[in-house]
């Protein structure tokens, strides 16, 4: 039996099916994000045939934010219409941050989107995307929705370069 207390989890937490790897995902996320750490894990005993010694239930954080996990088998993968938005102060969290999700199998997207080699979906982007969308100018927010538009991982300068119209 797993107890979960009030002082672990906040009232709303990502709970994720993996497919029989939750602990090997788990530990490939918390090396790439800082302040990121497994808070609790807890494996299937003999009680249901098959699962013996896989996680049940997992909670980790994820750069303050906290996660639950559990291998469930093949039955609910992951898709588009869930993923996780990540906000980058500049391109070279931009850089590392792709290049360490759609390494070993994850897949690039357009728009910042990615597949990571687990199957979730993740948007690496900077917060000058933000910045420059808001422009009261049309114009130049157009420009730049175009120039994100033909990436697939977002780059600064281009999209800087897009908003001066150069």
């Amino acid at each position: 039996m797993v107890h979960i207390t009030k002082d672990v989890m906040k009232k709303i937490t990502p709970f994720l099916w993996f497919n029989n790897n939750a602990e090997e995902a788990i530990a490939f996320y918390t090396s790439i994000f800082e302040n990121s750490k497994l808070n609790s894990i807890a494996h299937y005993g003999d009680d249901i045939p098959g699962m013996k010694g896989k996680v049940i239930n997992a909670q980790f954080t994820l750069d303050g934010q906290d996660f639950m996990a559990l291998d469930g088998g093949p039955n609910h993968p992951f898709s588009d219409a869930t993923s996780f938005f990540v906000s980058c102060q500049d391109q070279a969290e931009v850089d590392k941050l792709w290049g360490k999700l759609t390494a070993d199998g994850g897949e690039e997207g357009p728009c910042g989107w990615l597949k990571d080699k687990y199957g979730l979906s993740w948007q690496i982007i900077p917060v000058q995307l933000n910045e420059l969308m808001q422009d009261k100018d049309p114009q130049k927010v157009g420009r730049v929705v175009q120039a994100m538009l033909k990436m697939n991982k977002i780059i600064v300068k281009d999209l800087q370069d897009a908003y001066d119209n150069k």
